[in-house]
């Protein structure tokens, strides 16, 4: 089984570790790709060679702001992605932050939990495409609907990339598919993956109405993960996954498999 996440907006700043070394990451097949996207972003925050006096500083700040998509007191933001090539990492699992990831909560798994972890998530991300939990990077600012200078869309920069490490990762096994839309869009699962496909959708039940909430949506698909993780099985077709999560305590409502495989439906009332 591979779970794939999106990533986080919020990144925590590692405070002291190595610089990051892109051969080595997981995904080797993705190394040049990375390399290109990532000196692609540093370029534009840096200015390339025109950044030598402080006129040219700030144009170039206030341009790469706004191609980022951040506002006038997020240029720190821009700052730290300037000097990504030397900036110390930890592990992915501890520079993520955000709702999903603090439900989650890697950290406090237990030691046969964080195993499991590590070959069965992958978070999606817009610099790298995909990572592992013991995956070690820094702390960057890149949305996954941003368009960078000279390369493109990001979505559509990895949707031309992503599939063999995707594929290759999950193997023969389930995936089960927990990005948002944006980073669903970096990567389309093949019609050949629908049999072995689950995408998790979560509907708030309040009144006898049911509504889509970002808040309960992030939470729960934490709270998912993480039982999962220390539940230990590992189901192999979307069905068995929803008789996992029903016997977990969750109440699940199945859709009939289609070219774009099966959707969960977790209902929730409260937190």
């Amino acid at each position: 089984m591979l779970i794939l996440l999106p990533p986080s907006e919020g990144k925590a700043s590692p405070a002291r570790g190595k610089p990051l070394d892109l051969d080595r990451l997981s995904s080797p097949v993705l190394t040049d790709a990375r390399r290109q996207l990532l000196g692609t972003l540093v370029e534009l925050c840096t200015g390339g060679a025109d950044h030598d006096t402080v006129e040219a500083k700030q144009v170039t700040l206030e341009r790469a702001a706004q191609v980022l998509g951040l506002g006038a007191t997020q240029h720190d933001l821009v700052t730290r992605n300037a000097a990504l090539p030397s900036a110390p990492t930890a592990r992915a699992d501890r520079v993520y932050t955000g709702v999903l990831f603090d439900h989650l909560d890697f950290a406090t798994l237990s030691a046969a939990a964080k195993r499991r972890a590590s070959s069965r998530v992958a978070i999606t991300s817009s610099l790298f495409g995909i990572v592992r939990p013991a995956d070690h990077i820094p702390s960057y600012r890149l949305s996954g609907d941003v368009t960078l200078p000279g390369l493109g869309p990001v979505a559509a920069f990895w949707r031309e990339r992503l599939g063999p490490a995707v594929e290759a990762a999950v193997g023969t096994g389930l995936l089960v598919d927990l990005r948002s839309s944006t980073y669903a869009a970096f990567w389309r699962p093949p019609a050949e993956l629908a049999s072995r496909l689950a995408t998790v959708r979560v509907l708030h039940e309040s009144n006898g109405t049911r509504k889509v909430v970002s808040h309960f949506n992030k939470a729960t698909k934490g709270r998912l993960v993480r039982q999962l993780l220390e539940d230990g099985r590992n189901p192999r077709t979307p069905a068995a996954l929803a008789d996992v999560l029903i016997d977990l305590g969750w109440k699940v409502e199945t859709e009939s498999q289609g070219a774009k495989g099966t959707r969960l439906d977790v209902i929730v009332t409260e937190l």
